[in-house]
């Protein structure tokens, strides 16, 4: 079943097994308020179980490009199309975001991001491999962030 994640009144529904579940929440809310505010787009979430196609995507281009394979459970997914690029987010138990941005006629525009919700350790899958900037949000606190440019195609 999905959820439309309100930016307005946080809430950390369908993220309760997780340890930072408060955090992990303020994260994706500011996530959907990022895609209001820029795209007019109503962010929605799907639990993992029901969405194992973006899942699995999102793991084959980890998998693919970095040899990154989290162990932690991933709990909700959104993938979606605003403009020409195509989004796929995977919110995991620890509280790590995964996000792909693949812009869809412009293969020089595609990441993978990287987004640790505040309180948690840097996985130990990106520890030595990544470096992460930090971003204040009013509704998540401090994010840490980093990212990897995609060269193949998905």
């Amino acid at each position: 079943m999905s959820y439309i994640v309100d930016f307005q009144k946080v809430s950390a529904v369908g993220l309760e097994s997780s340890p930072v579940a408060d955090a992990l929440a303020g994260l994706r809310a500011n996530e959907a308020r990022y895609f209001m505010n820029k795209y007019k787009h109503t962010f929605t979430v799907v639990p993992a179980g029901e969405s194992q196609e973006t899942v699995e995507y999102v793991r084959k281009i980890l998998k693919e490009e970095r040899n990154i394979e989290f162990a932690a459970k991933p709990l909700e997914t959104s993938r979606f199309q605003v403009e020409n690029i195509d989004w796929a987010f995977v919110f995991y138990e620890d509280g790590l975001e995964v996000n792909v941005l693949y812009t869809i006629d412009d293969p020089k525009k595609r990441a993978v991001g990287f987004k640790l919700s505040e309180g948690m350790e840097v996985p130990k899958e990106l520890a030595e491999k990544f470096k992460f900037a930090r971003q204040k949000s009013k509704l998540a606190g401090t994010i840490r962030g980093s990212f990897f440019v995609i060269k193949g195609e998905y």
